[in-house]
């Protein structure tokens, strides 16, 4: 839809004309010699005599110029403009953060996918790729942690950039050990730099902490006072042999941030907590009206300088042939 912005800018179309009947014609003074016997002389000669001071009077030229420059000059002003169809934009509603295990136990092979061996890390990459692609609206964040926890990505709407970063890491890159308590500190340190109110955290590791820094229990309780709330999600069976999962850690943290404990010791039972995941922090968009405008207001703005040049132009070479 066509409209003007400033449609109050037209009530100044006729402001030329108020100051051309209320003040005062400007006066041009030039140059005089006096010559004695001057009247006769130009009666000789046939010319007339022009007094020193005079009028100067534009042809109907110029004044339809001038008159189409101001025309132009207020439409520009009145910010001429095409208004699209009414959209809704999606406003970020809450801070997501991941922070997975990629300590050495990830790489365990014993998941089965189709009758092929995973790795626990490749499976888990897998599902938290979908994961992220549905979050759209939410401001995701990576943490990677083993022996020491890293920022892979720091709190972004750019979800495409976060799932390249996941697809790049691999098991090692943190370190051998497993340091949840860091982890649940660095994803702290994230959200202090984060305005959103909304704050959740998906903790998930296969492994115990290190007993490094600062406990994960002692840094849920700060979480907690940040308002944080913590999902934790325990990967492989923990009656197995060699497993070192710490199940009871791992609720405690839940419970004490208000959020839930989940086992996955499959890719089939982690897609399944995925979607419960999905079903207990739904998107939560904040919607608001978004009209694509096309500005005009520069198209009578170039007429109005072509014009005023060419107006110009037109004065300079009129006076050129006057002193002729």
């Amino acid at each position: 839809m066509f409209e003007f912005a400033n449609q109050w800018a037209f009530w100044l179309l006729p402001l030329p004309l108020l100051a051309y009947w209320l003040l005062p014609p400007v006066h041009w003074r030039a140059e005089a010699l006096m010559v004695p016997f001057i009247k006769q002389a130009a009666e000789a000669t046939g010319d007339k005599l022009r007094k020193r001071a005079w009028i100067s009077k534009r042809n109907l030229l110029q004044w339809i110029m001038l008159l189409l420059v101001w025309i132009a000059f207020i439409i520009a002003f009145a910010r001429p403009q095409i208004v699209g169809k009414p959209e809704m934009k999606v406003k970020t509603a809450r801070s997501f953060v991941i922070a997975a295990d990629i300590s050495f136990s990830m790489a365990n092979r014993d998941w089965v996918v189709e009758g092929e061996r995973y790795t626990r890390w490749e499976g888990v990459k897998q599902v938290l790729g979908d994961f992220i692609k549905t979050r759209d609206g939410d401001r995701l964040a990576l943490i990677f942690f083993g022996t020491n926890a890293y920022v892979q990505t720091p709190l972004t709407t750019e979800l495409g950039v976060v799932s390249w970063f996941l697809d790049e890491t691999d098991v090692g890159m943190a370190g051998q050990m497993t340091s949840v308590g860091k982890a649940i500190g660095m994803s702290m340190n994230l959200f202090e730099q984060d305005t959103i109110e909304n704050k959740v955290m998906l903790l998930l590791t296969d492994g115990q902490d290190g007993g490094k820094g600062i406990t994960p229990i002692d840094a849920a309780y700060l979480a907690k006072s940040d308002s944080i709330k913590i999902y934790t999600l325990g990967i492989g069976d923990p009656t197995a042999s060699g497993s070192d999962l710490d199940e009871v850690t791992l609720k405690k943290i839940s419970q004490i941030t208000g959020g839930k404990y989940f086992q996955a010791m499959d890719q089939k039972q982690l897609k399944q907590v995925s979607t419960e995941l999905d079903a207990l922090e739904p998107m939560e968009f904040e919607e608001e009206d978004y009209k694509p405008i096309t500005h005009l207001y520069f198209y009578p703005l170039i007429i109005a300088i072509m014009l005023s040049f060419l107006l110009l132009a037109i004065r300079i070479v009129s006076s050129l042939f006057k002193r002729e």
